[in-house]
């Protein structure tokens, strides 16, 4: 097990997608020591697989190499991936946190050539678009990634696979004897930035995903959009591969519902009116058509104005209803929607090439051990910690866009560093050094 030492007080962020980047930025260049916890292989969590932003339609690939230069030039942080927390005990000002950091099977001697991962034949399901295509189970996740460096998959360890990997490496990267290890740190505030998930799509039966080959999630079609996706940015049915031109959206998928997920999400009308944008550019002549199925739009302020140009746009039709059920035409792969369209009451069965189900944000806590203190909301977002030194930031404190997460990141940094203040004793200049070059392992 190692023992990292807080020489002066020290905030744990815990997740590091926007939200986690955001709040141990934002301590760090206020002079805080930091460590940023991931338990994926790299940083960037769901944002780093968004194609495009609303309402501005830019790529993420731009807040994100932003915050990773950030990060690069910051001393204050120290980024610790592949790493969960097991147990937190303690009140604010003195938490002993225990986190398990699992083997990476590459060490810091990477170079990201990928020779590792040309050597090998073995693949598995690509975690970075959904499952929905597959990679070599020696992987960078994405372009992206931080850090750069490559990983093994588990399951070719010990295998003639993972010794060919292990051979392509020149540099003696590929270490097939790490091991998990055992940490334990001295921190005086918790910042929970765990993120979100996708309702389980497969839950809403009456829809048939999981069944229906040709009906997707909201995420997945993210993917499909994508020129670095599944498909390299072209919108093409999973059952047969053939170009899908008439697309339908299905909106509150799980959401707003007592049966499934009570709250509203928020982003969702805004993601589906933005994935109407990526059917109307890769079908710029217009041969392509969108149809969103609706309770109702939830776009304010500055965002009516995005919905106001997809109302106004000939290839999206809005239909007011909310999908009953889902059948499907054996002959061609088609999914047919049925339901009551409640402007004029009359029934409908309309046929589609795809479903894009806008399915509900979740908080991400599966496998996340969060202490007894921590209070949660009926949905189990985070609302803070009675022991006053536990904070939630972005999708883990509530359904957020992620400029909202990256306010909601800010905010909760501030709490931070206001506990890290009242509990810090007076640091000296060689206290101040020693804190620097604590020996916390990057990636």
């Amino acid at each position: 097990m190692t023992n990292v030492p807080a020489a002066s007080p020290t905030l744990l962020v815990v997740g590091g997608g926007i939200a986690g980047m955001t709040a141990a930025l934002e301590a760090a260049e206020a002079g805080r020591q930091v460590i940023l916890v991931e338990r994926s292989p790299t940083l960037g969590g769901r944002t780093a697989l968004l194609y495009r932003y609303f309402p501005k339609m830019c790529h993420p690939t731009c807040g994100l190499e932003i915050n990773l230069r950030r990060l690069r030039s910051n001393r204050n942080v120290r980024v610790l991936t592949m790493a969960e927390v097991t147990a937190v005990s303690g009140s604010a000002g003195s938490y002993r946190v225990t986190l398990r950091q699992h083997a990476r099977y590459v060490n810091e001697r990477c170079t990201g050539c990928g020779d590792c991962s040309r050597a090998v034949s073995a693949r598995i399901r690509n975690p970075y678009n959904y499952g929905l295509d597959e990679l070599p189970a020696a992987y960078l996740p994405h372009v992206m990634a931080y850090p750069q460096r490559y990983v093994i998959d588990p399951s070719i360890v010990g295998t003639p696979e993972g010794e060919k990997a292990a051979a392509a490496c020149r540099f003696g990267a590929v270490d097939l004897t790490m091991r998990d290890e055992a940490i334990t740190l001295d921190v005086a505030s918790v910042i929970w930035a765990t993120g979100w998930k996708p309702y389980d799509a497969a839950r809403i039966q009456p829809y048939g995903y999981g069944r229906f080959k040709n009906v997707v999630t909201s995420l997945e079609f993210e993917r499909l959009a994508d020129p670095s996706g599944p498909t390299g940015g072209k919108l093409l049915r999973p059952s047969d591969g053939k170009e899908a031109k008439n697309i339908a959206f299905i909106q509150c998928a799980g959401s707003r519902d007592e049966n499934h997920l009570r709250h509203c999400s928020r982003i969702c009308c805004m993601a589906t009116l933005k994935q109407t944008h990526y059917v109307r550019e890769a079908y710029p002549d217009g041969g392509a058509n969108s149809t969103v199925y609706y309770i109702d739009i939830r776009a304010i302020d500055r965002l009516e104005d995005f919905h106001a140009a997809v109302r106004a746009d000939a290839t999206v039709k809005f239909i007011k209803s909310k999908v009953a059920r889902i059948a499907l035409n054996e002959a061609n792969g088609n999914p047919v929607l049925h339901g009551v369209d409640t402007e004029g009451y009359h029934r409908y069965a309309n046929e589609h090439d795809l479903v894009v189900l806008a399915v509900g944000m979740q908080p991400e806590t599966d496998g996340v051990v969060l202490p007894a203190d921590v209070l949660r909301d009926s949905s189990g977002f985070i609302e803070g910690s009675t022991s006053g030194g536990q904070f939630a930031a972005g999708a883990a404190a509530s359904p957020l866009d992620v400029n909202r997460a990256v306010q909601s990141a800010t905010a909760a940094a501030l709490r931070g560093i206001q506990v890290v203040h009242r509990h810090a004793s007076p640091v000296t200049a060689a206290d101040t050094e020693t804190a620097q070059k604590a020996s916390v392992p990057h990636g």
